[in-house]
């Protein structure tokens, strides 16, 4: 039998056990971990995947609170570095206006008038607080405070009738060191202002600044120095509202009532911050840019332009700088316009600045020097500091007037031509309108001798020049600069001995001790001419001349060719007696001058005019001016009307004065009959066209007037000064001696020489005074 192949068959669940039996047999089995294990791997990654569920749930309310209401997350900030710190500025609950104000005064502090940040809008202001100041007469409120608000847009106040105000800001303001004040008329502005341990002055007003373009916004604080009128002092404050911070940014003071100011002096687009400290001529500027700070993003800070260092490390340009470091402006900006036309590359934005503001100074020196000046040593200093010595020399050269007072400037400067000659010279050493103001300077301040060592030692003045120069000095001896005419008025007083410490002899030569019977007076000045104007007492001022040396009050006086003066005394019938004198010495006291004079005894009192003082003036002091008299009634058909105007007034002014007995007024008629002998002048005493009715009223004529009244003869109080009224061509009374508040008395009418009006002479208790018509005042002062 055939064999049939056999048929193979797979198994596959012997072959599938076979290869498990393998795996078994090649794989180990691992151990069971513990049941303690599988928990705590468990535990630690459910708490991984809660926490971090949970900070992504924390940050997102973060978020969410940070959006809606920082304040909230203002924790945060104990862990952030600065730069980083969340703005709390929404802290507090908003306030509407009037809780503000209330909230203000429960700590006794003042709500001030708000400032709005935004034109025609409440959505944010500044509020200035202030607070009352003890023992205060005027300006009594100090600032002390200055906070920013804004108004609130939450829901629960948005809707609203009163609007609601969140604080976001505030600054304390504790006012300026009195010590920054003082010493600001020397150095004048600072940036930093140490507050502690000073006298501070209050701030007591604050405005917004209008007329800037610089970010944010700006605002002065000002207070008013109580010493002087004249000089203001303050803070420069600044808002950011990005950062919302509110900053002090400089302290400031001027002598001259000016304010800063936002103006245009760069060519950049930004106007620069100018605070003007410029007195009389000499210029003074501050000027500060608005510049970004490099430490903290979106803030500013204020650069001042200043001459300490030069932009350009060039000799030409240091050389510039230095010029306007001393004040020679114009040839300073003369030499940079040189300077900048051969130069191939533009200058840097710190020298065009420096350049831009020398300009300032350089446009304010050529105003004042193109000016025509009527005092010749304004108009010479006003040259000199805009560097032309050669004009200015000019004007000494003139005459001997301006020689005069041109010394006296020279005499009283404190260095303001020495500097600048001195660094002009160094700018041109041959230049001899330059060497010649150095010259004068030296003979004025160190002497003749000193002068000429000095020319001599200067090896680029040739012979022509020192020629030239020592004929300019020339001008300086008294005899030659003093031509004025002396020209004073005063009272005088016989004193039997003097203390030779108290005055001030006027020269050298002369001698305190009085010989030939010769007897010392005393003279309160109460007028005197220095060469240009009359000046009167009380002398403004005049406690800076007190340590002046002799040869400046020759000067002034005009006294050094001719120290002479009169005397006038009056005698019993009213007649002048004049009596030759000389001025010895001079003494300032306060406000006032007195001159001691040695002369000719006095007639004795019993014998002179009743309560007369008797006049010191100089020969060309005044002219006396007498108007023809003419009675009341030869005037009255002249000036009908005024003279029936001025009868009542003169009848009720002797009755209240006491001169006339009885209360009743007579009528017209009854006045003109008792007073038609009167003696009455015209003259015109208001520098007008008009002509005013003098009325003299000697004793003689109220004894008349007064027995016409009683029928009785009564002889004339002899002991009484006439006295005088005199009328306005309305009949109204411009000057009366029957003031009994001010006891004084008309004695003559005089015209000051070079013063084409007329002065009235008046007797009053302390002694002589001239007295003007005031257009302004409409009386005479």
């Amino acid at each position: 039998m055939k064999n049939k192949p056999r048929k193979l068959r797979l198994k596959p669940n012997n072959i599938n056990q076979t290869h498990q039996g393998v795996i078994k047999k090649t794989v180990q089995k691992k151990p069971q971990p513990s049941q303690w294990q599988s928990f705590l791997s468990s535990t630690l990654a459910m708490s991984l995947l809660l926490s971090i569920a949970g900070a992504i749930i924390g940050f997102g309310w973060l978020s969410v609170l940070f959006i809606l209401d920082p304040a909230q997350v203002s924790w945060v900030n104990e862990y952030l570095p600065q730069w980083a710190k969340i703005s709390t500025g929404k802290r507090e609950i908003p306030q509407t206006l009037t809780a503000i104000e209330r909230s203000l005064s429960q700590k006794k502090r003042i709500a001030g008038e708000t400032i709005p940040l935004e034109i025609k809008s409440e959505e944010s202001f500044l509020m200035p607080v202030f607070q009352e100041l003890a023992n205060c007469e005027s300006n009594c409120q100090q600032l002390v405070e200055l906070r920013i608000y804004q108004r609130s847009h939450d829901l629960e106040y948005k809707f609203q009738a009163d609007k609601y105000y969140y604080l976001i800001t505030k600054l304390p303001i504790i006012g300026l060191s009195k010590n920054f004040v003082d010493a600001s008329k020397y150095a004048k502005t600072s940036e930093v202002d140490n507050q502690q341990g000073k006298i501070n002055l209050p701030l007591t007003s604050i405005k917004a600044f209008t007329d800037t373009n610089s970010p944010g916004f700006w605002f002065y604080l000002q207070g008013k120095y109580p010493q002087e009128n004249n000089i203001i002092y303050g803070q420069i404050v600044h808002y950011n509202p990005t950062l919302k911070s509110l900053k002090q940014m400089l302290s400031w003071e001027t002598s001259n009532s000016k304010l800063p100011k936002w103006q245009q002096v760069t060519g950049d687009e930004t106007k620069e911050l100018v605070i003007d400290q410029t007195l009389d001529l000499e210029p003074n500027f501050q000027v500060y840019q608005v510049k970004p700070s490099q430490l903290v993003a979106n803030a500013v800070y204020l650069e001042r332009i200043n001459f300490q260092k030069s932009a350009v490390n060039e000799f030409a340009f240091q050389h510039s700088i230095l010029l306007a470091r001393n004040g020679l402006w114009t040839p300073a900006l003369n030499w940079l316009k040189s300077l900048e036309k051969d130069r191939k590359q533009p200058f840097s934005s710190a020298a065009k600045a420096q350049i831009d503001v020398i300009k300032l100074y350089s446009d304010f020196t050529k105003i004042q020097a193109d000016k025509n000046w009527a005092s010749p040593n304004q108009q010479a200093i006003a040259d000199i500091i805009d560097g032309r010595w050669e004009q200015a020399l000019q004007i000494f050269e003139k005459s001997p007037n301006n020689a005069q007072e041109i010394a006296s400037l020279i005499q009283t400067d404190k260095g303001r031509i020495w500097n600048r000659a001195t660094v002009a010279l160094r700018l041109n050493p041959n230049r001899r309108a330059v060497l010649a103001w150095m010259a004068l300077i030296f003979k004025v301040h160190r002497g003749e001798e000193r002068t000429n060592t000095w020319l001599q030692s200067q090896s680029n003045i040739d012979a022509e020049t020192l020629k030239y120069i020592q004929c300019l000095l020339t001008r300086l001896d008294d005899d030659i600069i003093n031509v004025h005419k002396s020209r004073i008025i005063g009272t005088v007083k016989q004193v039997n001995q003097i203390n030779e410490q108290d005055w001030l002899p006027i020269s050298l030569q002369t001698d305190l001790k009085n010989t030939n019977n010769q007897i010392w007076y005393e003279v309160e000045v109460s007028a005197f001419h220095n060469g240009t104007s009359w000046l009167l007492y009380p002398f403004v001022n005049f406690d800076e001349f007190k340590n002046q040396p002799r040869k400046f009050w020759r000067h002034i006086l005009g006294i050094s060719s001719d120290p002479s003066i009169q005397i006038i005394a009056w005698k019993p019938d009213g007649q002048q007696e004049i009596i030759a004198a000389t001025i010895k010495a001079v003494q300032v006291q306060n406000q006032g001058l007195r001159l001691l004079i040695s002369g000719s005894k006095l007639p004795d009192s019993q014998n002179q005019y009743p309560h007369r003082q008797p006049l010191a003036l100089t020969v060309d002091a005044l002219e006396w001016v007498q108007p023809s008299p003419v009675s009341l009634k030869d005037l009255s058909p002249q000036k009908p009307e005024l003279v029936n105007s001025i009868l009542p007034t003169i009848w009720q002014t002797l009755q209240q004065s006491g001169d006339i007995t009885g209360s009743a007024i007579p009528n017209l008629q009854e006045i003109q009959t008792k007073m038609a002998d009167l003696p009455v002048q015209l003259v015109s005493l208001t520098n007008d066209e008009n002509q005013q009715v003098m009325v003299t009223i000697s004793a003689a004529a109220i004894a008349a007037l007064n027995q016409s009244q009683t029928n009785q003869t009564e002889q004339p109080e002899g002991e009484k000064k006439p006295r005088t009224l005199i009328f306005a061509p309305d009949g109204k009374v411009i000057y009366s001696d029957f003031t009994g508040t001010n006891q004084q008395t008309l004695i003559a009418i005089a015209q000051l020489t070079d013063d084409q009006s007329l002065a009235l002479l008046v007797e009053k208790k302390r002694g002589y005074s001239l007295e003007h018509w005031s257009q302004t005042n409409q009386r005479f002062e």
